[in-house]
């Protein structure tokens, strides 16, 4: 267990698909679970913030989210479904640029079918802001990040800018 370096805006690793797990890698990636974990919560007590973190933004280019709102979770190769044709916008923020927002425009509802560490299949329905954060952390496993998403190119904002509004 670690506490991970998360890789930051520009780092090429950050834009490249991942693969998926295979049952016969569980094993060998509870440490990486363990140190997404540490990695979140080290992050949420430093800046007050953050519900999950996918494999790639600490370098290990799986299929792979750990997700920690109300209560953790490792998901594992998820698979979005049901995307609403309804989207809203916000102002997206990601721990590889803390302190950097980007306005991105999100599907409202959606489901995601995911593995679990013990290999079990789970769907979950999801709707506004854990639709959104799913929406997130799904494309980093496909090397997208918000930035990529902007709804234009004004859609950029430095963190402490949008807080004096």
């Amino acid at each position: 267990m670690a506490i991970r370096e998360i890789l930051l805006l520009g780092n090429p690793a950050l834009y490249r698909a991942s693969a998926p797990v295979e049952q016969g890698e569980l094993r060998s990636l509870r440490p990486v679970v363990d140190d997404l974990r540490d990695t979140l919560m080290a992050f949420r007590q430093r800046h007050g913030r953050g519900r999950a973190i996918a494999a790639p933004q600490i370098g290990v280019a799986k299929r792979l989210i750990y997700w920690h709102v109300e209560e953790p979770h490792a998901i594992i190769n998820p698979t979005l479904e049901n995307l609403s044709a309804e989207t809203f916008e916000l102002w997206d923020d990601c721990m590889s640029f803390p302190d950097l927002l980007v306005k991105v425009r999100r599907r409202a509802r959606c489901s995601v079918r995911f593995r679990t560490l013990d290999w079990n299949e789970i769907t979950w329905a999801l709707k506004d802001n854990l639709s959104e954060l799913i929406q997130h952390e799904n494309d980093h496993l496909d090397g997208i990040l918000a930035t990529q998403r902007a709804v234009d190119l004004l859609s950029l904002a430095l963190r402490s800018e949008l807080s004096r509004t």
